[in-house]
């Protein structure tokens, strides 16, 4: 039977063994030695802290082909160090202005905002080196399908898109349905590509495929629904960051449209549909199954 507790957790050490090994100079140099300051400072915001729900959805898609955890592990590491990446940005003054993330004085706030863009900088780029190595796979068309559906994720249509009509939004608002759309791209996206290549690297056939990205979309819709309560009722110690942000920006989510009560019945139906999507693929999904359970149940 499915242990989602063990899973996970095996999971996190492994993404956190994998970072630390990968992120140091010897293995991020190129044409010259690789800056230490600029390594301490990817360290700082990769390491030690995170549920690593990225690489565990990678790992949990491939599962279902039979893929050993610690063939997609490589996947994940890439996928987690654009996350990283990420928020490492969003915590700059000119986007957020956090002080904390994960507990810890964020990256500008340990180094400095140069250093800290630098650093997310560099994370993104070597994700995308680590996915062209043929340690990731051993088949390069694989590994060019898996740097494609990355940097989709990733990119304008994507994450980086999401972030930037979230921007808009603050200045703006958003029209009716423009919320949904811009937290699809902003936090599904990335979501989404996790899953996705988690099956890519199983050799997923395009139904199968199909359906493991009806999953992913509706996970990613209940990851950020949950964020947005959690944004609401959390504490800024249980998450280990500040909270109620998003009102003070005059943020408009689907909680300040619908309501704590109507959002959480969302919720709950988003994470039915991510249910329903997987119910052709038996027990071999049940550790994608648990975790959109959980997006819904986490207290940070």
């Amino acid at each position: 039977m499915y242990d989602f507790s063990t899973d996970s957790a095996a999971c996190a050490r492994a993404v956190e063994a994998g970072l630390s090994d990968y992120l140091t100079g010897p293995r991020l140099s190129g044409p010259g030695p690789a800056a230490d300051r600029v390594v301490a400072a990817m360290r700082h915001g990769s390491l030690e802290g995170g549920k690593r729900l990225r690489p565990l959805l990678v790992r949990q898609a491939a599962a279902i082909f039979s893929v050993p955890p610690e063939a997609a592990l490589p996947a994940g590491l890439a996928v987690e160090m654009i996350h990283c990446y990420s928020l490492i940005h969003d915590d700059l003054p000119a986007m957020d202005n956090d002080d904390l993330r994960r507990g810890r004085p964020t990256v500008h706030k340990a180094y400095d905002d140069a250093t800290a863009i630098l650093a997310g900088d560099a994370l993104l780029t070597h994700a995308f080196a680590l996915l062209g190595e043929p340690t990731t796979h051993a088949d390069p068309a694989v590994r060019i399908r898996l740097v494609t559906e990355l940097a989709l994720g990733a990119g304008a249509g994507g994450m980086v898109g999401g972030q930037m009509r979230d921007i808009e939004g603050e200045k703006g608002g958003f029209s009716d349905g423009k919320i949904a759309i811009m937290q699809a791209m902003k936090t599904g996206a990335l979501i989404r590509a996790s899953v996705r290549m988690g099956a890519i690297i199983g050799g997923a056939d395009p139904r199968a495929l199909s359906a493991l990205t009806a999953y992913a979309e509706a996970a990613g819709r209940a990851f950020q629904l949950a964020d947005d309560i959690l944004d609401v009722t959390a504490t800024p110690e249980a998450m280990g960051k500040a909270t109620g942000k998003d009102a003070e920006a005059g943020k408009q989510t689907l909680v300040s449209t619908l309501g704590l009560e109507g959002a959480r019945k969302v919720l709950d139906n988003t994470v039915n549909e991510a249910l329903l999507a997987l119910r052709t693929f038996g027990p071999k999904a049940d550790g994608l199954r648990a975790t959109a359970k959980f997006f819904a149940s986490r207290k940070n």
